[in-house]
Formats: C-alpha cells, sequence, structure tokens
C-alpha cells in the first residue's frame, strides 16, 4: 500500500472504505487453518505478500476457551492465547506486515458470545484499569426463540427487556446492543484492538444479527481505516445495510459482495458464462454497473470464495466453487472493488494471483473503476475494465481460445486455465508476466511489447536502465530468472529510443530437499492412573498421519517404554515436508475420558494428562523440554548434508549444505531433524 493510499484512507475515514481504493485483500484463513494460519506462519509469509496483497484479514485472535475459529467469542480484552498463537506471536505479525506496507483486518465477533460457566455468566475482564463485563441483563429476550429466558428465570438470572434487533442465532448468547453496557464494552474492545494492537480495521462478523447503525455507532467512535460487514444475503439487502451504516448521510462500512460471489458461482457451475455480463436471478452485485448506477462499487469487497463456503469435508461440503478456481480469481482481480483472496486459493495458485494482482495493479484498476461488456456467450465472458493507467480486457470460460481481440488494440500478456488477460496497446509499455516477488525455484519471465508499433525489446538483469545498445529480444521471449536477486528491467525499443521501461525484483531462492524424518510422541496416563493402553487420534499436517483404525477413538497404543525411569506410552509419525506436523487426541477405553486437542507436533515429545479439565476434556503438560534431552551437536557429526536449523517457535532460520555449522547462526538451542541440537 503505498502513502498516497494511506493518506487517502484516512482522509474518506467516515466514508468506511476509500473511494477509488486500489489494495487487495487476502482471507488469511480457511476452516480449520490452524496450522496453515498460526500468526508465526502468517507473519512469515510477509515478504512474500508484500506487493500483491495491502491488506490481511485474520481470525478473531482471542482465547475462545479452547480450539476455535473464534467465531464462539469468549474473551475481549485479556486472554490472546488462540489457537493460532499468543498475544506476542500476534503483536510480531501485525507490526511485520505494517513494516511490509501491510495492514491487518482483524474478526469482529459482536453480535453474539460465548458464556464462562452457565448460560448467562460472561468473564470479568480489566483493561486499562477499567473493569469490563458483561450481564446476563445485556443478553437480548428473546434470545433462542426463548430458551434463554427460561432458564435464565429458573436459576434467577434477568435479560434485558429488548428483543434482538436483528436475525436471532441459537449458537450462543445474543447480545442487546441497545444496552449501553454493551456499547461501552464494545467499543472500549474496538479501540484497544486498533491502539493497541495495531489492527488497520475491521472485518464485522454476522452483521444481520443486529441493526447496521450500530456498526455506523461503533465505526464512528474507533475510527478504523477500513471496515466491511458480512451481510450474508444475494440481494438488495446488502445494499440497505449499507445504507444503514451510514452517519451523517456517507456509509461507515463496506460489505461483502456476496451476489458477484453467487454470479461466479453460477457461471461455472452450469457452463454459462453469460452470467457474468448480466444480472443473475436476485443477485446484484454492488460492482455491477446496473446496479444504482454503480454507486455501490466504492463499498463492494469481491470474493469467490471464503471459509463458509469452502468445502470442508464429506460430511460438510458447504457450497465450493468445485472448478475453475483460475478464472474465478482471473475475473475477481481484473473487477472494480476491492478483491478479498481465498486462502486456500492462494496457497494453491501463489505465481498465477501474483501476476494477475500485478496486471492490475499496473493498468490501475481500483474499487469504483468502470467496465462494459465485449463479449459473452455461454463459452466466454470478455470484460473491459478502466484504470488509471490504461485498459484491461479479462476474457474468461472454458471456451476462452475461441474469443480472439483486435489485435491493432490488444496485445496478450498473461494466460492459463480458462482465462487470458490483455493490455490496451494504447499504454505502449514493456510488461513481463512473471511478477515482482520471492520464489524458492528457478523461474522464467515472459517479456511482452504491449504497443501498436513495431517494436522490440531491450533489457537488463543489474538494475541498470536499459539502452538501445542493451540485449534485444522480440517480443514474446521467454527468459530465465536465475537463483538470487535479480532487478530486471525491460523497455521497448522502437528505432533508436527506449520507452515503456517496466521493472521487476526477484529473489530466487533454490529450495534444499528436505529430508524426511521421524518423530516420537510419548505420553503419560498421569491423571488417568494405571491404564493398559491409550488412544491415539491424530490428524494433520500433511494427511497422512490418520490412525490405522479410522474410527474414533483411533489407535490404541499399549507400547511401553523407559526415558529417564518413567515409563510412557508412544507410537512413532514420519515428517514428511517443512510445513507437516500432527495433531493429537489422547483418550483411554472407548474415548472417554479425552484430552484437549494437542496441535502442531513435528519433534520427538513428551505430555503427561493432568487432573484439571476444560471443557470437561482433560488438560495435558508438555515436558518435552524436560524428557527430550539434547543430541550431540551438528558440528561434531560426521557426513550431515542440507539440515535444516529451526528456532524452538518452528521457524525456519538456516540450511547446512555441507554438514558445517552455518557460521550466521548465534549460539543457542536449535531443532534439527526433530532432535534439539546445542550450537557452542
Amino acid at each position: 500500500m503505498t502513502m498516497m493510499v494511506c493518506l487517502s484512507a484516512m482522509a474518506v475515514l467516515a466514508q468506511g472504505w476509500p473511494a477509488n481504493y486500489d489494495g487487495v485483500m487476502l482471507q488469511g484463513f480457511y476452516w480449520d487453518s490452524f496450522t496453515d494460519s498460526k500468526w508465526t506462519k502468517l507473519e512469515a509469509q510477509a515478504e512474500e505478500l508484500k506487493g500483491t496483497f495491502d491488506l490481511v484479514w485474520i481470525p478473531q485472535s482471542a482465547n475462545c476457551g479452547g480450539t476455535s475459529m473464534g467465531y464462539d467469542d469468549l474473551y475481549w480484552f485479556s486472554n490472546y492465547n488462540s489457537s493460532f498463537g499468543n498475544k506476542e506471536q500476534l503483536l510480531s505479525m501485525i507490526n511485520t506486515f505494517k513494516q511490509n506496507g501491510i495492514g491487518t483486518i482483524g474478526d469482529i465477533v459482536i453480535n453474539h458470545r460465548r458464556n464462562v460457566s452457565n448460560w448467562v455468566d460472561f468473564p470479568r475482564e480489566t483493561y486499562n484499569g477499567v473493569t469490563y463485563e458483561l450481564k446476563s441483563t445485556d443478553i437480548v429476550a428473546n434470545d433462542d426463540g426463548g430458551t434463554t429466558k427460561t432458564w435464565a428465570t429458573q436459576n434467577g438470572y434477568s435479560l434485558s427487556t429488548n428483543n434482538d434487533s436483528g436475525e436471532d442465532w441459537d449458537g450462543m448468547r445474543d447480545l442487546d446492543h441497545y444496552s449501553s453496557n454493551v456499547q461501552t464494552n464494545v467499543k472500549a474492545y474496538l479501540k484497544m484492538l486498533l491502539d493497541d494492537f495495531g489492527y488497520i480495521g475491521f472485518r464485522y462478523d454476522m452483521v444481520k444479527g443486529y441493526l447496521p447503525s450500530f456498526t455506523g455507532m461503533y465505526n464512528t467512535y474507533a475510527k478504523p481505516q477500513f471496515s466491511v460487514g458480512e451481510c450474508w444475503d444475494g440481494s438488495e439487502t446488502i445494499k440497505n445495510w449499507i445504507d444503514g451504516t451510514k452517519v451523517d448521510g456517507t456509509p461507515t462500512s463496506a460489505a461483502f459482495d456476496f451476489p458477484f460471489r453467487y454470479t461466479v458461482r453460477n457461471a461455472i457451475n452450469n457452463n454459462n458464462w453469460t452470467k457474468l455480463g448480466a444480472k443473475d436471478g436476485n443477485n446484484w452485485p454492488l460492482v455491477s454497473s446496473s446496479f444504482n448506477n454503480g454507486n455501490y462499487r466504492q463499498w463492494a469487497v469481491t470474493f469467490v470464495e471464503n471459509h463458509d463456503t469452502e468445502y470442508r469435508s464429506a460430511t460438510a461440503q458447504q457450497d465450493p466453487l468445485r472448478k475453475d478456481t483460475l478464472a474465478a480469481n482471473a475475473y475477481l482481480l481484473a473487477m472494480p472493488g476491492t478483491p478479498c483472496v481465498f486462502y486456500k486459493h492462494w496457497l494453491a495458485y501463489k505465481d498465477e494471483i501474483k501476476a494477475m494482482t500485478a496486471v492490475r495493479k499496473g493498468v490501475g484498476i481500483h474499487n469504483m473503476s468502470s467496465f462494459f461488456n465485449m463479449a459473452s456467450n455461454t463459452g466466454y465472458y470478455a470484460v473491459n475494465v478502466t484504470g488509471t493507467n490504461g485498459n484491461l480486457l479479462a476474457v474468461v470460460g472454458n471456451g476462452v481460445k475461441n474469443y480472439t481481440p483486435n489485435a491493432n488494440t490488444w496485445t496478450k500478456v498473461l494466460s492459463g486455465y480458462h482465462y487470458a488477460y490483455y493490455l490496451n496497446n494504447n499504454m505502449n509499455t514493456a510488461w513481463v508476466d512473471l511478477a515482482s516477488g520471492k520464489y524458492t525455484e528457478a523461474k522464467s519471465a515472459l517479456l511482452t511489447a504491449v504497443t501498436a508499433e513495431n517494436a522490440k525489446l531491450v533489457y537488463t538483469t543489474d538494475g541498470s536502465t536499459p539502452t538501445a545498445n542493451s540485449t534485444k529480444v522480440e517480443s514474446g521471449t521467454r527468459i530465465t530468472i536465475p537463483a538470487g536477486t535479480t532487478t530486471l528491467k525491460v523497455g521497448l525499443l522502437i528505432g533508436s529510443t527506449v520507452s515503456g521501461i517496466i521493472t521487476r525484483n526477484y529473489v530466487i531462492e533454490e529450495a534444499a530437499p528436505f529430508d524426511a524424518y521421524d518423530i516420537t510422541v510419548h505420553v503419560d496416563a498421569g491423571a488417568w492412573g494405571s491404564v493398559s493402553a491409550i488412544n491415539f487420534w491424530s490428524w494433520g499436517g500433511d494427511g497422512t498421519h490418520s490412525p490405522t483404525r479410522t474410527s474414533w477413538p483411533g489407535d490404541a497404543i499399549s507400547a511401553k517404554k523407559t526415558v529417564q525411569g518413567k515409563q510412557w506410552f508412544y507410537k512413532t509419525f514420519r515428517i514428511n515436508s517443512e510445513d507437516d506436523a500432527v495433531n493429537f487426541v489422547f483418550s483411554i477405553n472407548s474415548g472417554s475420558p479425552q484430552t484437549v486437542d494437542i496441535e502442531n507436533v513435528n519433534q520427538d515429545a513428551f505430555f503427561e494428562i493432568l487432573s484439571a479439565t476444560e471443557g470437561g476434556k482433560n488438560k495435558v503438560n508438555n515436558v518435552t523440554s524436560v524428557y527430550s534431552g539434547i543430541s550431540t551437536p551438528i558440528h561434531q557429526q560426521e557426513g550431515i548434508t542440507n539440515d535444516k536449523y529451526y528456532s524452538l517457535d518452528g521457524r525456519l532460520v538456516s540450511v547446512s549444505s555441507d554438514g558445517s555449522v552455518p557460521s550466521a547462526l548465534p549460539k543457542g538451542v536449535y531443532i534439527v531433524r526433530g532432535k534439539k541440537v546445542v550450537i557452542k
């Protein structure tokens, strides 16, 4: 995000989302992405994300009383040990994002809240010397269709006298936003996230659960730079919600463009790409030219998939895109509005999404850009979008090869499975299809002359400005980007004049081969006393860690061994990649009692079962540091190459290619091949 954009966002703060905003957002999680969305893992991607994404939306970041995606929020002020990391890791990630020009969007769950021990009690928390606590009287009178009131009356509690101002949800207690105590708590919570944590804006969950005017109230008080509501609907209800957030006649929040998503889904599922160019049933995309004369595209956050629509499992299939993911993202990143890319799509198609976004930003497309249909039939759809620097023609569909635009007007700069991007020749620029960024393997780059003139291309790879005497090639030439750091500059050569120079900065890291290794997980029955076996229920990582007995409670492990005079049940697992890890639940008998979830284990580990419980499940004590010991220092071993050194919090810090200790490593304890080693 450029400084100009940041200042623009602040200048139009009251509008809820900046006008002419050219940023792109990443949804940095998917359902149960506890490994891929750890704060430490997201932070490690900052350098890779910068330049492509300007905003990253992360899950609700406080403790929810157990393993959780954050939508059963419990703590607001005091406990930030979440399923994605602790408070220190969260703050570090947000700060690293900021240093790389990326703003962090927090998930705000204030329609409902989880209770501590019964139906109506909430945490008592202190922040900046002030105690905050919601009371039973902050719960709407008709919560859960009256079930909550029945319980409260029977147990001597009172609820609010106000009914829910929006839709009821029976998962947790719906809050009464008319309550001054609720308003005080929410306002302080939001200000804390902005001022103390460094969030730049909010994504409000389930906003149909309370009046939009409350969002206007909270945003006016907290002053986030960005605000977007999850008004899950396919009709004009979204427009009405945006209007409902107005303060002094101006909306204070954007909204996710669900009709846009439905339109893309319907085009793909029905193999009818004409649906992209017309009103689709009741779906009125906010970015549509015909919807209120396009006046709502400023507040449209467009998307094609999210954690609620994705395929989760065979028993929770949701409403996913089952094909043409790249075409869907090509359309998303070509259109006005603020695109929000789904994390699974990013992980699967990084190079393509980087390249698409580079085209979008190169053309200067923003959330209020204009567009018009160029061609449309069941096999493809072509749209011409106007940016501040030129025009992009995006063609998507299974019949994309059947559409060829006028070569005197358009030049293809990017293409893939069922999509193609063309730039208007009036831009008179060189183009490189490989976006700037960090890559982990050798890459090639296609050089293209975008002009109606008879031009060649000249380029340099040392950062110098190309001249007529630089390396000369024809348009359509592909070159190899070597390992290391390269600044590629390419320009049009027309006659003896060089113009339209484009710059790409690359860091190409050659990935060292990964040596798979075994880890052994040990369990002491502890509070469960003398037992003959402990059940290991395992999952996660690369998907190879499921128990042999695939039904709950998993494998009954009776094998024991003695470590430091203590008997441990144990089982060995294979770690197959840098990102691989195993999650566990331990139990006895037919699965009860059982432990809480133990996540992201990628080294030898020792766990003791405690008598203390959380949500009815036994807690565990990780005593790995006591029982694992320290292996022989690596520099005393021979013949070991390509070893990867990890910090104790799981970060890859160095790689040894020749068996020697990396000279840049400070003294300390590291993890190598799942073992602790000392560097002296």
